[in-house]
């Protein structure tokens, strides 16, 4: 997540309208039912019997409630007009100088990723910067409280109980506790703004400590973003530029072509930065 976008936002300029406008298909527990608490007592059912432990469901869901900031949010999300220019001119200089001392300082961890995964550095550190400025900006969102409020919501709450899931899943396995789970309205966790159905996929424990933090550990950070990207097919060795496979790559990270490019430029300059 940039400070001022949400990922989600960007790559709404990717979408079409009928996709963002669709009726989800009928779900188990039915959304919008005018009561939120019985929607979710509802959901606590299911997410047990979907092998989600007692425990992860009662620590994650305990006095959860609707947050209709989040909801407003939702609603008002314009559409990404900005040209590349604009965008990469307003993102990519104020963070060189620091996207350059993160080269050096994680250039021996930054080194094994590439030989792990296949994935150079400067992309790493390129999206590690625009999404949060490097982890200074992750989020101060409840995660659990927003997926909750809209897997609620009827306008995506499938896509959205599943999310839910996945993060009573990341409490479950001890990664994180549900009072540390704090990011993007729109449920983004960590450093480099994962979804949790990616963190469960593509979050690993870099550093050996016994736990997948994408919110406070650098080293698991950018390996899991490394391994999220080599999941999509990133090409060893090969460049990042538009229309390259890797770049194709780049666009399943985020939808919208000018949030690529910006990538792929930071890449580049931080490539060539001495």
């Amino acid at each position: 997540m940039t400070p001022t976008i949400s990922r989600l936002a960007l790559a709404a300029l990717a979408l079409s309208a009928s996709i963002l406008t669709a009726q989800p298909a009928l779900a188990a527990v039915a959304c919008g039912s005018g009561n939120f608490d019985a929607w979710l007592a509802d959901f606590k059912a299911d997410a047990a019997a979907k092998g989600v432990s007692q425990q992860a469901v009662a620590a994650g869901l305990a006095g959860v409630t609707l947050d209709q900031s989040v909801l407003n949010r939702d609603r008002s999300q314009k559409v990404f007009t900005q040209t590349f220019e604009e965008f990469s001119g307003r993102m990519v200089p104020p963070r060189m100088q620091r996207g350059s001392n993160m080269m050096k300082q994680y250039g021996s961890v930054l080194s094994r990723i590439e030989q792990t995964y296949g994935v150079p550095g400067e992309v790493l550190v390129a999206i590690w910067g625009l999404e949060t400025d490097f982890g200074v900006n992750t989020g101060k969102f409840a995660t659990i409280r927003s997926l909750a409020t809209l897997a609620y919501d009827c306008r995506r709450s499938d896509q959205f109980r599943a999310e839910l899931l996945d993060a009573l899943r990341i409490v479950q396995r001890g990664d994180l506790a549900p009072a540390d789970m704090k990011g993007a309205w729109a449920g983004e966790l960590g450093q480099t703004q994962f979804m949790p159905s990616s963190w469960m996929k593509y979050a690993v424990d870099f550093d050996g400590n016994g736990k997948r933090d994408l919110l406070h550990n650098a080293p698991d950070v950018l390996a899991s973003t490394a391994n999220y990207l080599a999941g999509y097919g990133w090409q060893r060795g090969k460049d990042w530029q538009p229309g390259s496979p890797n770049f194709a790559v780049l666009q399943q990270w985020n939808k919208s072509e000018v949030y690529s490019k910006t990538v792929a430029y930071f890449a580049t300059q931080l490539a060539r930065a001495p």
